[in-house]
């Protein structure tokens, strides 16, 4: 497990390999710099793996070299210093004239301008990965949670590792399936649904109750504006409706009436539930997870991490399980017939006996031709991660996102801002 976001996440991972995974004798390492942070975390683990009595090693180590050794699964969820370089980026993007906000627009996390300098610098620790698994474990699968999942999904791949990749789930949200099903006054576990696209840009393709079709329900409360104007717009361009958080479609298309990018995005945890989840976690290690306080610590730690479920999809493919996964992210092949074999998609992985027999998915034509727009951008945002700078330029003359503005203008922007970020962006010097 490799990556700042791994402590989040290390309740829900070994709980899923532990017990609803049966994880017997699973060997399991942590990357984890901060010596404080070391203790915790081997205290926790080796709590919960004693509680499970399974089996099996814990251990947390900062060599990264040690870590890896042999690993036939690799869980990355690591997106180093996003915070900080995003709000340097803003800032270099606005202007202090209040009639002229500059490009304040494009500071976006995942799309846009600001999306492609996310997609470089979170390129250069893919790449270093990269390296230290060549030597380490080069026939390890990767389970990536690395934002943006799309253009990361795509480094990785491009290296070699076969990968697939956990982001936002279209399962949640104001425009996310449970939202969707109980507006229709259905229970979320009843629904079936099938969503289609990209990660961050996915559409419900299906939705049914017991064989009823919901969709048709859906479209007409879209079309009264009942689930929101983007909704709406896109309804009427592309005859689909969106699933997941809206505001994450929008950072993927040009600036439009409805959607201003977040000021102040959140990048994993707050100071306030790090301070919280640590808390927890020193009371699990420190009464043990059969102690009354331990198991309520658990508890809580359980009810706090995000809905992805990377241990899941993992057993499934190691263990070449029959599963069906929702919103996995990788090569289409075939998935999505209208669009390229090589795009980096999103839908449910269907997998029986460990191999890959999910059935493809058609999507309105209006629809797979902005997937097909959107898919190039991210492709080349992750071409352009290994420092080329033709890619750069393609990106910056097609992406979507730049429609309406000087596109010329833009290239200049992007490439001073790829010298600001010179102390990390290695593979531009």
């Amino acid at each position: 497990m490799i990556g700042q976001d791994v402590p989040t996440l290390l309740p829900a991972l070994l709980t899923d390999l532990l017990f609803a995974g049966n994880g017997a004798d699973a060997d399991v390492t942590v990357e984890e710099g901060n010596p404080a942070m070391q203790e915790l975390l081997q205290g926790y683990g080796e709590k919960i793996f004693a509680k499970a009595g399974k089996g099996g090693t814990f251990r947390v180590s900062a060599d990264r070299a040690e870590v890896l050794k042999d690993a036939g699964c690799v869980i990355y969820a690591g997106d180093p210093q996003a915070a900080s370089r995003y709000f340097q980026d803003r800032s270099a993007l606005g202007s202090d004239e209040e009639e002229d906000p500059g490009l304040t627009d494009q500071a976006r996390v995942n799309g846009g301008i600001e999306g492609l300098l996310h997609a470089l610098r979170a390129g250069e620790a893919v790449l270093e990965l990269c390296d230290a698994m060549d030597e380490a474990c080069p026939e390890a699968i990767i389970i990536n949670l690395g934002q943006p999942v799309a253009r990361t999904t795509e480094v990785f791949e491009k290296r070699g590792y076969r990968t697939y990749g956990l982001g936002r789930t279209p399962m949640r949200g104001a425009n996310g399936v449970d939202t969707y099903a109980k507006r229709l006054q259905i229970r979320p576990e009843n629904v079936q649904a099938v969503t289609a696209g990209l990660p961050g840009f996915a559409f419900l393709a299906e939705m049914k109750d017991e064989g009823k079709d919901l969709l048709k329900k859906l479209k007409k409360a879209a079309e009264n504006g009942e689930l929101g104007s983007l909704a709406k717009r896109w309804l009427g361009w592309w005859d689909a409706v969106p699933a997941g958080e809206v505001t994450d479609h929008a950072e993927f298309l040009p600036a439009q009436e409805g959607f201003i990018p977040e000021e102040r995005p959140e990048f994993g945890e707050t100071v306030e539930k790090r301070k919280e989840r640590i808390l927890y976690m020193n009371t699990v290690r420190e009464q043990g997870a059969d102690s009354r306080e331990g198991a309520m610590a658990q508890l809580l730690l359980l009810s706090k991490v995000p809905p992805v479920r990377p241990m899941k999809l993992a057993l499934a493919l190691l263990r070449k399980e029959t599963a069906e996964i929702p919103a996995v992210t990788r090569k289409n092949n075939g998935v999505l017939p209208q669009l390229p074999k090589e795009a980096v998609v999103e839908t449910a992985l269907v997998l029986k006996d460990g191999e890959d027999q999910t059935p493809a998915v058609r999507v309105p034509e209006a629809l797979a031709d902005i997937l097909c727009e959107v898919d190039s951008a991210n492709r080349l945002a992750a071409k352009a991660a290994f420092g080329d700078r033709e890619a750069l330029r393609e990106y910056v003359e097609t992406d979507p996102a730049l429609d309406g503005l000087d596109r010329l203008y833009c290239l200049d922007v992007v490439n001073a801002l790829i010298e600001m970020h010179a102390d990390v962006l290695k593979h531009y010097q």
